[in-house]
């Protein structure tokens, strides 16, 4: 097996992470308000859904791949109603100690809310698609793909790590103004991102 795809994955994995987002907002604001091992947990279910796609490219899984992008305006719907949800949950949620202890979700479900998110968000999908093509890395099945798919996890997973590490040090110095502000910023921004995605949707259904 081939290194070099390997690394491939977790720089692609890492690059596509990076990338600023309603999953990087939901981190960040998890970590703020949770702890950081809540927004490791939520990082690790969106490292799992791009490790999920990158396997569907690496392999050459054209029916799985041509299936979800046909579908991506359904995903685009159901992950704009979703990230509205959460957003209006989220500029709704009450500040201080409340909010800590009452409103903190269970690990499985934060893992499980990140990984749903990830996967229903058609940029996730499209950015995979198109790096992978451009690449030339489609299709390799085998080692090769084995080892890209464990690259992007790997790398997506080293974003999550490094942003939550940031913000978990940064934790302690959050006041009870901050986090109010906090959650504010982040459910605006996420409501933001689902609005648009939500009216992508039904323009495009529109016209088709």
């Amino acid at each position: 097996m081939n290194p070099v795809f390997l690394v491939r994955g977790v720089v692609l994995g890492f690059t596509i992470a990076a990338a600023v987002g309603p999953i990087s907002l939901l981190t960040i604001r998890r970590t703020i308000a949770h702890g950081r091992l809540y927004g490791l947990v939520s990082g690790m279910g969106a490292a799992t859904a791009d490790a999920t796609y990158a396997g569907i490219a690496a392999f050459g899984l054209t029916a799985a791949t041509g299936m979800l992008l046909d579908g991506r305006r359904l995903l685009e719907l159901l992950g704009g109603i979703v990230l509205i949800i959460l957003a209006l949950r989220t500029m709704a949620s009450r500040p201080g100690e409340v909010v800590i202890t009452a409103d903190r979700p269970s690990l499985p479900g934060a893992y499980a809310t990140a990984f749903a998110l990830t996967m229903t968000n058609p940029m996730t999908i499209l950015s995979f698609a198109a790096a992978f093509v451009g690449l030339g890395l489609v299709g390799h099945g085998g080692g090769g793909a084995t080892l890209l798919t464990l690259g992007v996890f790997v790398g997506s997973a080293l974003w999550w790590v490094s942003l939550t590490s940031v913000v978990g040090r940064l934790r302690a110095r959050v006041s009870l103004r901050w986090l109010v502000a906090v959650d504010q910023a982040a459910g605006a921004a996420i409501l933001a991102f689902g609005i648009v995605a939500l009216v992508s949707a039904v323009a495009a259904t529109a016209s088709a």
